[in-house]
């Protein structure tokens, strides 16, 4: 078995992914933008060849360096990890006839009107949206649908260039923002009121082989436009109690309609006063190293088991389902750089024996926006055997731990 693996060495966690294939028997060439000498040590120890190109989401010099390497041998698999990486990879995969997902596919899971209308034909409920490319298409949906709504980029992850807007003139002020009349193309959808939770899943053969249930708090649109919030999310070990056999049941379907086959899958999901609705999924594993949450959480290497699963079409481990496990981001007060932490000494002497690993950015270290994310500046993840308690837990880590910056 020999796969191709898309930028092995950034960003960090992706050597994960190439020391999994390695494990499990593959030989793995490296498709990057870096030089090979400067891979780190251990990517360097985990290939067995590496092709240099200018950019990753170059589709012609990426089919260049594929029909390079598969002049020395053949090629079984191409991966990647990546959101950007993943409709390049897919037109690649194609044109040099590698086995994988599909550039349907891959477009389904990126473009949010085209994905919304193809799970919308196969009755998966969703929030009304569609594809607008001026201000009075923008304003016509409006007028369809009511306030609030949401506009983002057609192919962004998460919440990236997402803003909700609550009435007209906060409406053509985001168009304007987002370059409508001005050849942008971007997604307009109904705003859904409710909790907001994510699935993220492993897929063998078009069936879900192994599942995670995780919960934001507070929303992902809220957390990454409010400084004072120290926002978490947590993966849940109550995935097979009947409560969430409905959020289990949509991700099996989403995955059915999209062709989703052999991959790691990320969805996003809203509960609230119109019952449960998909809001997006991408054909790839979730970002912020929540998979290492999954790994600390149940006791096992998930990454083996996605390159067990990608190439060898079989996994190998069960998630132990032992504890509950939380990211909480510690936001600065203010740009700038850092000039020091309260609390710190007081959240590791109050709750060492839970904390998985921890992040502290070293004083006079620049600050980064509150919309750069949940791992952009100070960090910590925890694990308990109790989901309540471990809320409870990060909740008062969230009061307690301050990062100051001047």
């Amino acid at each position: 078995m020999h796969a191709l693996f898309v930028e092995p060495s950034f960003p960090a966690n992706q050597r994960q992914f190439v020391r999994a294939l390695s494990e499990v028997g593959v030989r793995v060439t490296g498709i990057g933008e870096a030089p090979a000498q400067g891979l780190p040590a251990d990517v360097r120890r985990a290939l067995d060849g590496y092709e240099q190109v200018g950019s990753v989401c170059d589709e012609q010099a990426m089919l260049a360096a594929v029909r390079r390497i598969q002049a020395r041998g053949w090629v079984d698999r191409m991966e990647a990890t990546v959101e950007a990486h993943i409709m390049p990879a897919a037109r690649v995969r194609e044109a040099a006839q590698i086995p994988g997902t599909t550039t349907r596919t891959a477009w389904l899971c990126r473009d949010k009107p085209s994905m919304k209308q193809a799970l919308r034909d196969a009755g998966i409920p969703c929030a009304q949206s569609a594809a607008v490319e001026s201000t009075a298409a923008a304003i016509e949906f409006a007028r369809r649908v009511g306030y609030p709504l949401i506009l983002k980029p057609r192919a962004g992850a998460g919440a990236s260039g997402a803003e909700r807007v609550d009435d007209e003139a906060q409406l053509r002020a985001a168009a304007e923002r987002h370059h409508l009349d001005r050849g942008a193309s971007v997604a307009i959808e109904e705003f859904i009121e409710g909790h907001e939770g994510f699935f993220d899943a492993l897929v063998v053969s078009g069936r879900v082989v192994h599942c995670f249930i995780s919960h934001y708090y507070p929303g992902v649109l809220e957390a990454m436009r409010t400084r004072w919030i120290s926002p978490y999310l947590i993966t849940t070990n109550r995935v097979d109690s009947s409560g969430y056999d409905e959020v289990k049941a949509m991700g099996q379907r989403v995955i059915d309609a999209l062709g989703i086959w052999n991959s790691a899958v990320h969805m996003e999901w809203f509960f609230g006063p119109k019952g449960l609705k998909f809001s997006e999924i991408g054909c790839r594993p979730p970002g912020v190293g929540v998979w290492d949450l999954y790994c600390a959480a149940n006791e096992f290497d998930l990454y083996r088991d996605w390159a067990s699963a990608v190439t060898w079409e079989r996994t190998e481990q069960r998630p132990s389902r032992k504890y509950s496990a939380g990211l909480l981001a510690l936001r600065p007060d203010q740009d700038g750089t850092i000039s020091g932490y309260e609390g710190r000494d007081e959240m590791f002497r109050e709750y060492g024996s839970l904390i998985i690993d921890a992040h502290f950015p070293n004083p006079g270290s620049p600050t980064q926006g509150v919309e750069a994310g949940y791992m952009a500046n100070a960090w910590v993840r925890v694990r308990h055997p109790d989901y309540d308690t471990l809320r409870n837990v990060l909740d008062a880590i969230g009061r307690t731990v301050k990062v100051r910056a001047r």
